[in-house]
């Protein structure tokens, strides 16, 4: 039986930032999402571009169908915006071509892609890779058919998985596993360990007490509220961990600073809209005031 993870509070400082420092030199993430089939998703690939550079991102090009790519310029100007390639070896080239830092993918991404192509993409990614919402779904779906057993494990230090308790159960019964994923606690932290096990990667497993483990470590956050419980919110995530990856932090210390942040400005933004009027987007205008407010204490 395997031992379990170490139970860890550190959080990592900020990222470093040279006063001389271009956009080029802070990250480059590529954003793999949207939909424009018989339900559209617009919204999930701009929020995660625009939550990594409020991070701190210096360079984010989005990867959508070609029917969404204006309305997704519109919500993340800042970023570009690319048709998205549907084949493993013309999307891995594109990323390439950009010389990427991190990738993400899954956000919007409904049946975008091919199952096989996801996991062929994850597989095969030589960045870092942040998977979530979608992605995630095809990764279950390949993982199932998959009856014995042979698929590898991914690197912790490559790959960071991003389930909500829905994803999470569908993984692990995909892998044969019926590991309760419901919101106590135990179950909870058994459900991310289970889940690291079975795929490796470093588990980020979403919700109250967003749970962040390696396999060695395992950490259990503390900011947050209910608020929180809009749609979008775990494509802010998304965006956090990858832009933090690219900046050149470890995935594992990327993604407790995200979430530990990520739940900082939902409570920013609570303490001044109230739990019940929150959006995603406001979520993200509050990521300056968490950044400060740790960059002010951390360490103090």
């Amino acid at each position: 039986m395997p031992h379990e993870p170490t139970l860890t509070r550190e959080i990592s400082p900020l990222p470093d930032r040279d006063d001389d420092a271009h956009k080029g030199d802070v990250g480059r993430l590529c954003v793999v999402g949207g939909c424009s089939g018989h339900c559209l998703m617009v919204g999930a690939v701009a929020l995660a571009a625009n939550a990594a550079q409020r991070s701190g991102t210096g360079l984010v090009q989005m990867f959508v169908p070609e029917g969404i790519r204006a309305s997704v310029t519109v919500l993340a100007p800042c970023a570009t915006c690319r048709v998205l390639p549907t084949e493993t070896e013309a999307l891995l080239a594109a990323v390439g071509a950009y010389h990427a830092d991190v990738v993400a993918i899954g956000p919007g991404l409904g049946d975008s892609l091919a199952a096989a192509t996801v996991a062929d993409v994850i597989e095969r990614m030589p960045t870092a890779i942040v998977v979530d919402a979608d992605a995630l779904n095809r990764l279950a779906e390949v993982a199932s058919a998959d009856q014995g057993g042979s698929a590898a494990r991914f690197d912790p230090a490559r790959v960071v998985l991003t389930p909500h308790p829905g994803e999470a159960a569908r993984l692990l019964r995909a892998k044969g596993l019926e590991t309760p994923a419901s919101s106590d606690a135990g179950s909870r932290k058994q459900a991310a360990i289970a889940l690291q096990q079975a795929y490796g990667g470093t588990i980020v497993f979403k919700g109250a007490a967003t749970i962040v483990t390696n396999g060695t470590r395992l950490y259990v956050n503390e900011t947050g509220n209910s608020g929180m419980a809009t749609g979008g919110t775990g494509d802010v995530l998304t965006g956090m961990i990858a832009g933090l990856i690219g900046q050149s932090m470890e995935p594992f210390e990327a993604a407790i600073l995200a979430a530990y942040l990520h739940g900082l400005a939902g409570d920013f933004a609570a303490g001044e809209l109230g739990r019940w009027s929150m959006t995603a987007f406001d979520l993200i205008d509050f990521l300056p005031e968490a950044f400060c407010e740790y960059d002010a204490t951390e360490g103090v």
